[in-house]
């Protein structure tokens, strides 16, 4: 993907340079602990439901800087600098940086509340000893690399105790606000193929929404986390635009 970018632009503007910094030397911090102390630090900042025991406010915020590997740490990086730095650029750092944490803590709340919704519709059917058995022991079975054999207590567990990390949901609230701010620009998709931006935005919404919905047991993707940040993205912009500060 690429876009044209309006001249005068800084290509590396100080807080998309920040956050990516920030980023990648979490990302090597976690690294170097997990192999040299066998601490696993994405259970710890990662954000977990708040119904388990591992569950800290501060997470909200926290697992915006963990990646779950580096390609995952790629991918939210260089999208992070292809649209973060047009908009901050428009906007200015103190704005661009209230829109990516807003948007960053509106996606892990969509991602808990739909985390909500699946959890009732399986607790329903689990009987008191299995319910019981995910809130003692499950926990410890994910620091560990393990889960439950049965595939409903094992989706139960991942629900609750399995920490959902990365930078994915402030990042779909940046490219929700470039298709917004530059809806007729050019994105490249494969570096081949020409989109205008307020297109290629609405085209990837509603696939992140058919994925999140089909919720396929093999996906490990916080799709609605993905459209949180866009959700709380188009919300502050229209909040912004209707008292006058919308640029």
């Amino acid at each position: 993907m690429n876009y044209f970018r309006p001249s005068g632009f800084s290509i590396l503007p100080p807080v998309v340079k920040n956050l990516l910094i920030l980023n990648i030397a979490m990302f090597a911090i976690t690294v170097f602990a997990e192999h040299v102390f066998q601490s696993n630090l994405s259970s710890s900042l990662g954000l977990h439901y708040i119904g388990s025991a591992n569950f800290k406010p501060v997470q909200f915020v926290s697992y915006m800087f963990m990646h779950g590997s580096f390609p995952h740490l790629l991918a939210n990086m260089f999208a992070l600098w292809m649209f973060g730095s047009a908009i901050e650029n428009v906007w200015g750092p103190q704005k661009f940086l209230l829109f990516y944490f807003i948007t960053g803590i509106g996606a892990g709340i969509l991602q808990v509340l739909f985390q909500a919704f699946q959890l009732s519709d399986i607790q329903s059917v689990l009987s008191p000893e299995q319910y019981e058995a995910v809130m003692t022991e499950g926990a410890q079975a994910v620091k560990k690399g393990m889960n439950f054999t049965n595939p409903l207590l094992a989706k139960y567990n991942a629900l609750i105790n399995a920490p959902t990390v990365g930078a994915s949901g402030a990042v779909f609230g940046l490219l929700l606000a470039f298709g917004m701010l530059f809806p007729n620009s050019q994105i490249y998709l494969f570096m081949m193929l020409p989109i205008k931006a307020k297109y290629f935005v609405l085209g990837y919404g509603l696939l992140e929404l058919h994925m999140g919905i089909q919720n396929n047991p093999g996906d490990n993707v916080a799709h609605f986390a993905h459209l949180g940040g866009m959700l709380f993205g188009y919300l502050l912009i229209m909040y912004w635009r209707k008292k006058g500060t919308y640029l």
